[in-house]
């Protein structure tokens, strides 16, 4: 599916019956990342942000007009407060729409109000380069830090969602000017979000890979500090991010569904 806001053309899937969950990605990755939740009875509502995946390659590419973009797609679904689940840019994305008083709930998957520069430095590495091969990417991507036990056949699915492009050749599922978009944000200093993570609605939850560079275990801890009602995963054998089928965040997910399904009285 599609719709176009501002000039620029959109892909979603939406699919499912139950309550809508709007599934936002990380910042080189579309709506497939969250195929993993299509078992668990969910209107899952999958959004390829500019310039992933299917949606029109069009700058710019900041986070403001990210979320601005599923704003638009609430509006065009006529869903007027979402229940989000946002991965690494995607709970960006997701805490500034609650400050716009459009999430009605948030689960944040490895990412916080402090963002580790010495993540953002491994990201902005790789950013933007096409593999040799998708076996090469399916090895570069085993070396991550922070994961163990994980399958190279695993590895091999998750190279060719990220390189395998929908003709079949080998390349970028996303526009190499993010690269630039990145970069120019890193020499920026970072914002101060905890004054956003104050704000987030009350069923809120995060999801974090135990061996993340991203999100610390340190900011997790303040984050739980600030909200006694945080639910909280860490997931061991992984880094940034979680692939959310695993038994500690399939156990968050639920316990943030069943909150979210709950009638405030």
């Amino acid at each position: 599916m599609e719709f176009t806001t501002g000039g620029v053309r959109l892909h979603y899937r939406d699919e499912g019956e139950g309550l809508p969950v709007l599934c936002l990605a990380g910042l080189t990755r579309e709506g497939r990342d969250f195929d993993t939740l299509t078992g668990l009875g969910l209107r899952l509502i999958r959004l390829d942000s500019r310039g992933r995946g299917l949606s029109d390659w069009t700058p710019p590419y900041t986070v403001p007009q990210e979320a601005a973009d599923a704003v638009a797609l609430l509006d065009h679904l006529g869903i007027g407060r979402a229940h989000v689940i946002g991965a690494s840019r995607g709970g960006l994305l997701g805490m500034v729409m609650a400050a716009q008083g459009r999430v009605a709930s948030l689960c944040l998957v490895d990412i916080g109000p402090v963002i580790e520069r010495q993540g953002l430095a491994r990201i902005g590495d790789y950013l933007g380069r096409t593999p040799t091969s998708l076996e090469a990417a399916a090895e570069a991507l085993s070396r991550g830090p922070g994961f163990s036990d994980v399958p190279m056949a695993r590895w091999r699915t998750e190279a060719e969602r990220l390189f395998l492009r929908p003709d079949g050749s080998l390349g970028l599922n996303y526009d190499p000017a993010l690269r630039e978009a990145f970069l120019a944000a890193f020499d920026a200093p970072l914002p101060d979000l905890w004054p956003l993570y104050d704000l987030l609605p009350a069923n809120l939850a995060v999801i974090r890979g135990a061996g993340s560079d991203l999100l610390s275990a340190e900011t997790l801890l303040e984050m739980q500090r600030r909200r006694p009602d945080l639910i909280a995963a860490e997931v061991p054998g992984r880094g940034h991010m979680p692939f959310l089928d695993e038994p500690e965040a399939v156990e968050a997910l639920r316990l943030w569904l069943q909150a979210a399904k709950t009638p405030v009285a």
